[in-house]
Order: structure tokens, then C-alpha cells, then sequence
């Protein structure tokens, strides 16, 4: 299959996963009523930065997929997937935000080891993580700290 195919397929389908499970798993009023931190964002804002985020996932995948000895990276990518899938349904779908920070602090580690086993073998995969990392780096905190106030 043509390689750029094969990067919009994996494109389409990080997006379309991540819009399931956002779409799945809204805040709600039980969100709204939670004490935040100063710093959380305004709701409008998450959307397209996931938007954003699962395009640049998506074309990392697709960078890895085609590159030799990538059985470990792979690996990595599917476990931070997962983790990535499964905290929405954790922190919003169970109204959990002590099991949210389960889910997330492991991710935000699997982020980095992706980034970090990355390095050498695809510069550009792992810089397509930086801002992934970043942001859930920054939702971590968030999450800590609601759990923290509530």
C-alpha cells in the first residue's frame, strides 16, 4: 500500500478514535460542579487541540510503522493508545478523577519512553510526540489538581 495512504489511513483512524471517546465520555454538570485550578483551560479549547495532537500521533505512527528494529517502539505506541483511549472513560465515563490520575500518569510515561526509544532510530517521531507529551504533561497537573480540590 502507498506510504501516504497508509499515513492518512493512520491519521483517520487516531482522530476518529479519539473523537469516539471524547464524544463518549462529555463532562457534564458533574464536571462543571468539580472545583478547578486557576489554570484550567475553557472547554471550547480541548477539541481542537486533541484534533490537533491525534493528526501528529497519527503521522508518527505512520513514521514508525516503516521503520526497521520498530517492534519496541510499536509496542510503546500501542500501550500509550490505550492509556490514551482509556482515560476519558475513566476520568468523565466512571466520574473518577483519582482513577483518571491512575490512567494518566502511566500514559504521560509512555509518552516519554515512546519519545525517548524514538530518538535515535526516528528524530521525527519523536518530535511529533513533543507536543503530545506537553499537553498531557499539562493535563496531568490538571488532573492532580482537581483531585487535590475535590
Amino acid at each position: 500500500m502507498n506510504r501516504t495512504l497508509v499515513t492518512i489511513l493512520f491519521i483517520v483512524a487516531c482522530v476518529a478514535l479519539g473523537a469516539l471517546s471524547g464524544a463518549s465520555n462529555v463532562p457534564g454538570e458533574w464536571y462543571q460542579s468539580l472545583n478547578k485550578p486557576f489554570f484550567n483551560p475553557p472547554g471550547w479549547i480541548f477539541a481542537p487541540v486533541w484534533t490537533v495532537l491525534y493528526v501528529l500521533i497519527g503521522v508518527a505512527l505512520s513514521e514508525t510503522w516503516y521503520d526497521e528494529n520498530n517492534g519496541r517502539r510499536l509496542v510503546l505506541f500501542a500501550i500509550q493508545a490505550a492509556l490514551n483511549l482509556l482515560w476519558s472513560p475513566a476520568f468523565f465515563g466512571l466520574q473518577s478523577p483519582v482513577l483518571g490520575l491512575v490512567v494518566i500518569v502511566p500514559l504521560l510515561v509512555s509518552i516519554l519512553l515512546f519519545i525517548a526509544a524514538s530518538w535515535q532510530e526516528n528524530r521525527r517521531a519523536a518530535w511529533l510526540f513533543v507536543p503530545y507529551a506537553l499537553w498531557v504533561a499539562f493535563a496531568t497537573l490538571l488532573n492532580l489538581s482537581i483531585v487535590l480540590m475535590n
